[in-house]
């Protein structure tokens, strides 16, 4: 829909007098003074006083929507104000209460979770009203400048800058909401204990699982969880401060080979990943020293975590093998703080990294830092879902001669301050999206909770499995010498903002069976085919820049949603990324390259062989006389879903040079299911070679009729086992190297059954002849 429908379509009733008039500045734009001007698009010249007029309203808009939220975040945080002290008075109450006295009624818990219910929706609709303006806003300047011909958007981001109204941070609002929510909740006995326990961990199956959140929704989100579970706070006693919540970490790696994002992202067995982790502030001296560790599922292990902690004076004299582990650990064993065991792990950890950053070369590449929002019951690790938001990685490397870290193991010229405006676009990639991860631990046969499989159907998350911050940063800050690309990264262009799938979102007490305050945020498709991404700017600061993709004719499906149903109608394999199997010469030429010697050679000629037979093809293709196709104009019913416009196809593919490695998981019974069919393909061809044997034995003096047609069975038991042992080393190598490649056979049964259905037939129609039946 156009801007000016949704947002008619998405006022609240509260705001309906403080929105942006886009309707009333659309049509200020149409009315210059100027004299004609033939061509352009509002018929005048756009004079100075125009530009003045205009300038004016919009200032008039801008104020009134500051207002209009300074007034309500203010109202909002005296609600939260006056209900902690209703609500600590309630709970203090049942507390002191007295065998004979009267403590609170849970109709008073009731009455403090409505209010508090409401609060959480007051929360939720100016969080919408201030990201519906903010495009608002965006979109009107940049349809003036279009239209006009003025720059109107550098001048009007300084007063944007002057009067943030976009800029508010819900956090310490959600924080507190979620203390009283879930006092009120556990009627005054909220859950106690360490946030890391969980139960005996042999009991539990656990799941983890990566979504990616649109800004839009991040607010809608976090109010969501925080009605069914507390935001984890480690220190309950400090007051909340944004800092709290930054959490940065510095990924080593070879800057030459990159092994390790590559065995990371191919997640071979035993795959590793080094980082050094804080949480908060550069004054932080506590570094957490981190190896994760990838375990196939078949070796009957699991993936680990692993870390140790040191001061951070001590990291540089540590990663350069300076400072040995045993003198890391030589105050711990002193303390006694910890078990000589614990201790003894802790060192033999130290000892393993130590050794592998020395040896391998390893050195900071790479940068993450981002705000985590974390929610779990204490004591009670079943369920933990933490939400990452303005994400963000650097480069620390010193490869193009630029000294970013030096000989420190990370750079100092920035902390957390995001979004580090300071560094140069080459050094910083600031990720569109909020990371959602749901930690489920449930016990075999157990279904997660009712409320968690509503969330991750919704439409406010969409899955991206196995996503990683450290293989998205690479891959997007080493453009030069990362040539395998994560699955994801072709999917960066595409919105994926859905419109609601079920009714789900945050309600007022009075009206939860009739009104759902969340809206349908569809993308503007307005006639100046404005940018997709003006929503997503409130995150990364108005100057930035992204352009999202978005439907065609207002249709909910997105690309990805076209080519999947294209692939139903058609009934063909219609593969969304470029996978392993096909040939890319750029890729492969790119590889050869790097290798140099006779494998460029064989290459180059394997190149060129490709291009001349693609344009045999080619020629053959329109020279051969076939019946041609016929366009035929669509239907009613197709116009209606989908337009008169031409219908997208999407294929993902890779920038040249690169290749897109797409997971694929690889166990034991894959390589035995291999072997398993080569051994059912050589069964077959013994049997045929059987009959062939029969045939030419079968009598005293063989005729050249049984010659012909023992021939031909000799003939496909080779050509079958032929057929069977290169299937075979195609499908093994496969295997081995984990391509994505196509492992069913579509014509090989049907071409076997075919040629014995001829050779059957073949040796009816000679033996009929010899017997003089026909």
């Amino acid at each position: 829909m156009k801007f000016g429908e949704q947002l008619r379509s998405s006022i609240i009733r509260e705001y309906q007098w403080y929105y942006i008039d886009y309707d009333a500045l659309k049509g200020d734009l149409k009315n210059a003074t100027g004299p004609p001007r033939p061509g352009s698009a509002i018929g005048h010249e756009w004079t100075e006083a125009d530009e003045t007029r205009f300038v004016g309203k919009l200032e008039a808009e801008l104020e009134k929507v500051y207002t209009k939220q300074q007034v309500k975040a203010m109202e909002i945080s005296r609600r939260i104000a006056v209900s902690e002290r209703e609500v600590n008075e309630v709970v203090n109450r049942l507390n002191e209460r007295g065998l004979n006295e009267a403590g609170p009624t849970e109709e008073e818990f009731m009455l403090l979770e409505e209010d508090l219910s409401d609060i959480i929706a007051d929360v939720h609709d100016l969080a919408k009203f201030v990201q519906l303006n903010y495009t608002g806003f965006y979109k009107i300047i940049k349809k003036h400048d279009k239209m006009t011909g003025w720059h109107l958007r550098p001048a009007f981001e300084t007063r944007l800058k002057a009067k943030p109204f976009y800029k508010e941070n819900y956090d310490a609002s959600v924080v507190g909401l979620s203390k009283l929510y879930d006092l009120v909740r556990t009627r005054g006995n909220p859950a106690k204990g360490d946030s890391a326990a969980g139960g005996a961990q042999a009991s539990f199956i656990r799941q983890t699982t990566k979504y990616w959140v649109h800004p839009d929704n991040v607010t809608e989100l976090k109010l969501i969880i925080l009605k069914h579970l507390p935001v984890l706070v480690f220190n309950a006693n400090k007051e909340f401060e944004p800092q709290d919540s930054a959490i940065t970490s510095i990924y080593y790696d070879n800057p030459d080979t990159f092994e390790l994002y590559e065995g990371r992202l191919k997640k071979t067995e035993g795959a590793e990943a080094i980082r050094l982790r804080w949480y908060g502030g550069m004054q932080n001296e506590t570094i957490f020293v981190e190896r994760k560790t990838h375990r196939e599922d078949w070796t009957g292990e699991k993936s680990v975590k692993a870390r140790f902690s040191m001061k951070e004076k001590n990291v540089n004299a540590y990663m350069k093998g300076e400072l040995l582990p045993p003198a890391i650990f030589e105050k711990a064993r002193k303390e006694r703080k910890k078990s000589d065991k614990a201790i003894a792990e802790d060192e033999r950890l130290a000892s393993e990294i130590q050794y592998s950053v020395i040896k391998k070369g390893y050195r900071p590449v790479c940068r993450s830092f981002y705000h985590r929002t974390a929610f779990q019951l204490p004591a009670d690790a079943r369920v933990r879902i933490s939400l990452d938001t303005e994400l963000t990685m650097v480069r620390e490397d010193n490869l193009d001669g630029r000294r970013r870290s030096g000989d420190n193991w990370r750079r100092m010229d920035i902390g957390i301050d995001w979004p580090f405006s300071q560094l140069p676009p080459e050094d910083v990639v600031r990720f569109p999206y909020a990371v959602l991860e749901v930690k489920l631990q449930t016990q075999a046969g157990q279904e997660p909770p009712e409320w968690v499989r509503e969330l991750i159907s919704s439409h406010l998350v969409e899955a991206v499995p196995k996503f990683s911050k450290f293989i998205h940063g690479t891959a997007h800050l080493f453009p030069d010498r990362i040539h395998l690309l994560p699955y994801w990264m072709p999917q960066m262009d595409v919105d994926i903002r859905k419109p609601t799938s079920h009714d789900f979102g945050i309600r007022r007490p009075e009206l939860s069976s009739t009104t759902n305050t969340s809206t349908d945020d569809d993308e503007d498709l307005d006639s100046d085919d404005e940018d997709k991404a003006a929503a997503a700017q409130r995150h990364r600061g108005p100057s930035a820049s992204g352009a999202r993709g978005t439907t065609q004719n207002g249709s909910s499906a997105d690309v990805e949603d076209q080519t999947v149903d294209l692939t139903a109608v058609n009934d063909e394999p219609f593969p969304i990324y470029d996978s392993d199997d096909e040939y890319d010469e750029n890729y492969e030429m790119e590889e050869a390259r790097r290798v140099g010697g006779w494998h460029y050679y064989k290459t180059l000629l394997a190149t060129k062989g490709h291009a001349l037979g693609r344009g045999t093809l080619t020629v053959l293709h329109y020279l051969v006389p076939r019946p041609r196709s016929t366009q035929v104009d669509r239907s009613a019913r197709q116009e209606m879903f989908f337009g008169n416009e031409r219908i997208q196809t999407k294929k993902f593919r890779a920038p040249p040079g690169k290749k897109i490695y797409v997971p694929v998981r690889v166990e034991p019974k894959v390589y035995f299911a291999a072997e398993r069919t080569f051994l059912g393909w050589l069964e077959y061809s013994i049997y045929i070679g059987t009959i062939a044997a029969t045939l030419l034995n079968f009598g005293d003096q063989p005729t050249p009729a049984q010659f012909v047609i023992s021939g031909s069975y000799t003939f496909l038991a080779i050509a079958t086992l032929i057929y069977a042992l290169v299937v075979y080393v195609y499908r093994s190598r496969s295997i081995r190297n984990r391509k994505a490649a196509r492992y069913h056979d579509r014509w090989g049964p049907s071409i076997l059954c075919a040629a014995l259905f001829v050779a059957v037939g073949l040796n009816v129609a000679l033996e009929g002849r010899i017997r003089g039946i026909w």
